[in-house]
């Protein structure tokens, strides 16, 4: 029977704690996770995902701004005697202190396959960069954010329609599945390592509202259609269009040949050039409107020729 502290705290790390509480070889001894934060249009406390399952489960749960300051629970857990520690998710850097604590170590799921996309966004980096498969990581935890040696893996590809939403459900899946190997191996002292290979890793650093601003003039339309994907459903793209912020919910890559940044309009449709190509708009929601679909907008227009203009500093 192994003895496992899980450190979570969004929804992406739930299965996992679930697949840990049914399996007969893991006592889950602790669930550590944040501090209830204001959420929703009243502000009201809300716990991380992660606590509310576990109370569901009627499991022991600590929160904490930072796990790495709190001396007293930390004596408590080595009293414990813990095995190993499950991250996935946490958004905490465990130190020195806490990475000694378990016997075997802590071991961080990690959604890509590293050493690719070290970092808080794998997911929409993948899809970013046009990756044709991504998939889940499990390494033992060291100083360095996500650069301990790997004890397994599982490779997922990559759809042509893929989206950050679409395959976040599949990649919590995964993890979930890559967990129960994990700790079959850690139960029977089986795992085996590797070390990563520090020439291949690249960053996946958080995304930021300002990078859903779209730029025709400097983005070509494979990288626009790619940002949608990459972006849905935070923090989507958008544009100014006639001086008021558009938000794209649908696009598609087009073939007609427009001048970066120029606007064309037929019957129901809508093209904008972009640095290389062009793209076709079919679902948008300008700011204080209704989402709609492009024919509807365009039928709205009653002649007016729309305009596009850059988004400065002081808009963002």
């Amino acid at each position: 029977m192994l003895k496992v502290v899980f450190c979570g705290t969004p929804d992406i790390s739930t299965e996992c704690l679930q697949t840990l509480f049914e399996l007969p070889n893991v006592e889950i001894i602790y669930v550590i996770s944040q501090p209830d934060r204001p959420s929703g249009r009243g502000n009201k406390l809300k716990s991380p995902e992660v606590i509310e399952l576990a109370t569901t489960l009627g499991l022991k749960t600590f929160q904490t701004q930072n796990i790495n300051k709190e001396p007293k629970f930390l004596s408590e857990l080595e009293s414990l005697k813990p095995d190993l520690f499950v991250v996935f998710a946490f958004a905490q850097f465990l130190g020195k202190k806490v990475l000694s604590l378990p016997r075997l170590g802590c071991f961080n799921i990690h959604t890509s396959l590293l050493p690719l996309y070290r970092g808080a966004a794998p997911i929409h980096y993948a899809i970013l960069n046009g990756d044709v498969q991504t998939g889940v990581s499990i390494q033992k935890m060291v100083k360095q954010m996500d650069a301990g040696d790997i004890c397994c893996d599982l490779a997922l590809p990559i759809s042509i329609d893929e989206t950050t939403e679409s395959l976040y459900v599949k990649l919590k899946s995964l993890a979930s599945t890559l967990l129960k190997d994990f700790i079959n191996s850690a139960d029977n002292n089986t795992l085996s390592f590797k070390q990563q290979d520090e020439s291949q890793a690249s960053f996946a650093p958080t995304i930021k509202k300002d990078e859903g601003y779209i730029d025709f003039n400097s983005e070509s339309a494979i990288t626009i259609e790619r940002k949608i994907r990459a972006f849905t459903p935070w923090p989507g793209i958008q544009f100014l269009l006639n001086n008021k912020r558009c938000k794209i919910l649908k696009l598609k890559v087009s073939d007609e040949k427009i001048k970066p940044s120029q606007v064309l309009i037929t019957k129901e449709s809508f093209f904008i050039g972009c640095l290389n190509g062009s793209i076709e708009l079919l679902k948008i929601q300008i700011e204080g409107k209704q989402a709609v679909d492009v024919a509807t907008w365009i039928n709205g227009l009653q002649g007016q020729t729309p305009f596009i203009s850059s988004i400065s500093k002081d808009q963002q």
